[in-house]
């Protein structure tokens, strides 16, 4: 495979994280993502196929990406998600591949992916209590999630990482029993800040947890201490004290921003280009694509996305301006 430049932005960052969303569709309803009457789909015609989504991709790890994460919406929902493991795998065998779901169609698709060349999976579930998950979902799906969580456990899809967003008054009481959770199984739990990415625009800064807030509830329990992981990771990583399985992780997006170190591009499922979460731009890489693009021309587009990446977002400021497209639509 051809090496090319490194994607690197004016503040000397690079980029070798790519998320990859394959949807923007999703079988739930989470009340800081999306409406209970969902969002207008896109239609099929303007999703990248797996080819494109291979092409697009393939250039990118040809300019030094090498983690790619599949997500949505819910990638889960669209079909033959295996398949296009199969093409991003043919890629490299050194590339980390990861999925991150909501993990309610997990326990029957983990196998095929695992078959495909998957290397782990990420589940978000933001409570272990099941009235409660289906207030914040509205979907009654709990007992469905955690099959998939052992299923994925099962054949191999590890580290396993759990994403919890914490919402006060919601679920931050839950710190413990997640902590808990964590070292019964092995599982990774990352609690994560509530961000202004809701499609209904009814975030407040009243209803963040800071991460030091929920690492201080199980420090009390179940004493805590930085694993050494230098990883360029948004989320600071945790270990028991005494040695117990599991690990505890903190992505501090609101109270801690990680802009200075972040690696991470994102291709929505329409094949924009984002060089961060909150950009207020994107570049569009599938209109050059499908009129008959090089890869050089698409490189080309892909180094002037990320040479214009900010310093960082701008939540809790004045002048922060919201993006124009919610979480579902963006890809986590």
């Amino acid at each position: 495979m051809r090496q090319r430049e490194a994607l690197v932005d004016g503040f000397g960052r690079i980029a070798s994280d790519l998320r990859v969303s394959v949807t923007d569709r999703c079988n739930f309803r989470c009340r800081y993502c999306m409406p209970p009457e969902g969002l207008p789909w896109m239609p099929k015609n303007e999703l990248l196929t797996y080819e494109e989504i291979q092409r697009i991709t393939r250039v990118l790890v040809e300019c030094g990406v090498r983690s790619l994460k599949i997500t949505g919406g819910e990638p889960l929902v669209r079909r033959d998600v295996d398949v296009l493991v199969r093409l991003l795998r043919a890629l490299g065998d050194d590339l980390d591949i990861s999925i991150t779901t909501n993990g309610y169609l997990l326990a029957e698709a983990a196998r095929g992916l695992k078959d495909a060349g998957l290397d782990r999976a990420t589940v978000s579930c933001d409570s272990l209590v099941r009235h409660r998950f289906k207030e914040m979902t509205l979907r009654d799906a709990l007992d469905q999630v955690l099959e998939g969580l052992r299923v994925a456990a099962r054949v191999g899809l590890t580290p396993i990482k759990i994403n919890t967003v914490v919402i006060r008054g919601h679920n931050e009481d839950e710190a413990v029993e997640f902590a808990k959770l964590a070292r019964a199984t092995g599982y990774e739990v990352r609690f994560i800040e509530y961000m202004p990415l809701d499609a209904q625009e009814q975030w407040s800064r009243d209803g963040v947890v800071p991460s030091a807030e929920v690492l201080a509830r199980i420090d009390a329990t179940f004493p805590l201490e930085p694993d050494g992981d230098d990883q360029p990771e948004p989320s600071s990583s945790f270990r028991f004290v005494d040695g117990a399985p599991g690990r505890i992780g903190a992505i501090a997006s609101v109270t801690e921003p990680f802009c200075a170190t972040c690696n991470r591009l994102r291709l929505t499922a329409d094949g924009q280009l984002k060089a961060c979460l909150f950009s207020l731009e994107e570049t569009d890489l599938r209109g050059p694509l499908r009129d008959g693009a090089s890869d050089d021309d698409l490189a080309a587009l892909a180094a002037a996305c990320v040479a214009s990446k900010w310093a960082g977002h701008r939540i809790g400021k004045k002048d922060f301006v919201k993006p124009a497209r919610s979480m579902s639509m963006i890809g986590g």
